[in-house]
């Protein structure tokens, strides 16, 4: 089932003309969450980010969409699902109606909300994990960069490449030849100790993960600084890894002839399981 403007329908159900904005232009934002245990997890944040995307894209925010109403219609969702699952991955989309060329002829937004079962109630990763660069196209460095929205070419394309190279993952670079992040994530590193992460001025999502491992580095007293990183520095560093809202931590095992290390990467992932437990049982 999925949520269509507070309606639940059947996946197959018909939703969008071919006038829909998403299709046409890609105007829509979105956010990707996490839910286990009839909770969002860091919904607060996600929620937000939301509201800006909205505010950058023009869009006319409803009064009703407020944090709580928005949270009970994702879980609306979940508790329509005809399966069970340990944990979901939810998806909420916000598009502006149907109507106009590039110039819209509303602000007025609609909203859709699809659930799709995990396998574990908890963040895990997987052992061994292969990237590479990918250099065909390049991430503008603009605050359009850092929304989450539908705009997502660069990373569809990217993925395909990756995948017909034998890659897990690639890392995408600016303009300025800057490492920015991964196709479907934020970009860390470990150097000498230090974490460090690429600014959101290179041109990085503002990745909600992103801030809960800054968060979590802080707490247990590791150092991170946001601030360029070049593709050299990959193959200088200790650990590098990965972080979205599903996976949560995914650590690098190598890069080109660069073989990596996972201590940090695994102890902020024990420290993230260890807070989302937490906080599901305030």
């Amino acid at each position: 089932m999925i949520n269509l403007n507070g309606e639940l329908q059947a996946v197959t159900s018909p939703l969008f003309s071919v006038q829909n904005r998403g299709f046409l232009y890609g105007d829509a934002v979105f956010e990707t969450l996490r839910y286990s245990q009839n909770q969002l997890h860091f919904w607060e944040d996600h929620y937000f980010r939301l509201m800006a995307a909205m505010r950058v894209f023009r869009m006319n925010i409803p009064m009703a969409f407020t944090p709580e109403f928005l949270e009970q219609e994702c879980q609306r969702v979940v508790e329509a699902q005809s399966t069970s699952s340990p944990s979901w991955r939810i998806r909420l989309s916000v598009f502006r109606n149907d109507g106009g060329v590039y110039l819209p002829a509303s602000r007025d937004v609609s909203y859709v909300i699809e659930a799709k079962p995990l396998n574990s109630e908890t963040y895990s990763s997987k052992e061994t994990y292969t990237v590479e660069l990918f250099k065909d196209y390049y991430v503008q460095k603009s605050m359009l960069s850092n929304l989450k929205s539908n705009n997502k070419a660069l990373n569809v394309i990217g993925s395909i490449f990756m995948q017909e190279q034998g890659f897990d993952n690639g890392i995408l670079v600016n303009d300025d030849k800057e490492v920015v992040e991964f196709l479907n994530g934020n970009l860390f590193v470990v150097d000498a100790g230090v974490l460090r992460t690429p600014p959101l001025s290179a041109g990085c999502l503002d990745g909600i993960m992103r801030k809960q491992l800054i968060r979590l580095a802080k707490k247990h007293g590791i150092t991170c600084l946001e601030e360029k990183i070049s593709p050299f520095d990959l193959q200088q560093v200790q650990e590098v890894f990965m972080t979205n809202s599903i996976s949560g931590i995914q650590p690098v095992s190598s890069y080109r002839r660069t073989a990596y290390q996972n201590t940090i990467a695994l102890q902020l992932l024990r420290a993230l399981n260890e807070s989302v437990s937490s906080s599901q049982g305030n």
